[in-house]
């Protein structure tokens, strides 16, 4: 009888790192060197990648980022973040300052933002810059003090510093909430925000390419996808694996026919008895045909993504990582991945005296569709 538990199997999670699945950008230079690197010190600092920020901000000190732009950077960020993550970044950029210091690099202070006048009212004028930005007077009735501190703190005081222009905090803001899972409506209103604020439509569709080069896949996915449906543009894409733990292998070209869609095949062991243990990772769509496996049986451990399990007769089961599934000998069944979402699991098959696999029918785009 089939189970899915919800339990991971420690044991097996020690196989070397994914190997990214890239795709190139083919796009002419719309945002200048000096704004690509703004983009990757935002998105790490708000992933709280500090090792990978650390070379970030040495190449932006490299290539033209002064250090009150990135103090400023990290700064503006803490209201989106947190002061843990702007804290630590700030602690990053100390640090590497240090170092430079030390080797005789003279990197350039730049402009300090100008001092507020006397007169200034941030409520006042943070509540202009929050119109501006949302496109509509915006008010957070639901919680009146966070609508205060948005308004008088966020898109007053720190708005108003001008080391760092609206459509430039707007570049820091979106590249940060793509580097953060799970807060799809604030990038999306941030992408608005981004073209309220000047970014042109040319400078926003080219974040997520930068992101690709300097940061991940993940966060360029979730930037392409927000600006996609900001815009009303088609998106196809399924969403990455994010966080990888094994190698995606190569194409699974010798089980092909079986399977509609790309496929890849890591072997990662090979035990007594002709024990096999492999890493296989599905594109999104992508699933086997039903089939049976004769006297064993097989355990797949989901490892990554979102993807699907059927038997003949059942009712599809999602899978996400963390689930196994313990499919008997002699049952008839498939699993593949969400059509939104590639899919990665570990196949175990069981040995058995005689074992073999009977492939059958292919599982047709109408039934694949009905998953839901």
């Amino acid at each position: 009888m089939r189970t899915i538990n919800k339990r991971i199997a420690v044991a097996l999670l020690t196989i070397a790192a994914c190997h990214p699945i890239k795709a190139q950008e083919n796009m002419e230079n719309v945002l200048n060197q000096r704004q690509q690197n703004i983009v990757a010190i935002a998105c790490l600092e708000a992933k709280g990648d500090l090792e990978n920020l650390s070379g970030a901000i040495h190449t932006g000190l490299d290539e033209g980022l002064t250090v009150s732009e990135i103090k400023e950077v990290l700064s503006h960020l803490y209201a989106y973040t947190g002061f843990p993550r702007s804290l630590n970044a700030l602690g990053v950029l100390q640090q590497v300052l240090a170092e430079r210091k030390a080797k005789g690099i003279r990197d350039r202070e730049g402009k300090e933002a100008d001092p507020l006048p006397d007169d200034f009212d941030a409520l006042k004028e943070g509540t202009a810059i929050q119109t501006k930005l949302s496109g509509a007077p915006f008010d957070y009735t639901f919680a009146p003090a966070t609508d205060y501190y948005l308004k008088a703190h966020l898109f007053g005081d720190i708005f108003a510093r001008n080391n760092l222009t609206f459509p430039e905090r707007e570049l820091v803001t979106v590249s940060a909430l793509s580097g953060i899972k799970g807060v799809e409506p604030q990038l999306k209103s941030h992408v608005r925000g981004a073209k309220n604020m000047g970014l042109t439509d040319a400078e926003i569709h080219f974040i997520p390419g930068v992101l690709l080069q300097k940061v991940g896949e993940p966060e360029a996915y979730r930037a392409k996808k927000a600006i996609a449906e900001v815009y009303g543009e088609e998106f196809r894409e399924g969403e990455p694996i994010e966080n990888c733990v094994f190698p995606k292998g190569e194409p699974n070209t010798a089980y092909a026919k079986y399977f509609i869609g790309n496929s890849y095949l890591a072997g990662l062991a090979t035990g007594e008895g002709k024990l096999h243990v492999d890493n296989v990772t599905f594109e999104p769509r992508c699933r086997n045909n039903w089939h049976i496996h004769h006297k064993g049986g097989q355990i797949l451990i989901c490892v990554g993504g979102r993807g699907w399990y059927q038997e003949w007769g059942k009712q599809a089961q999602e899978l996400h990582p963390g689930d196994v599934v313990d499919i008997p000998a002699e049952t008839k069944h498939w699993h593949g991945a969400a059509a939104d979402s590639w899919f990665q699991h570990i196949a175990i098959g069981i040995p058995a005296e005689g074992a073999s696999a009977e492939w059958l029918e292919p599982v047709t785009d109408a039934e694949y569709d009905k998953l839901k």
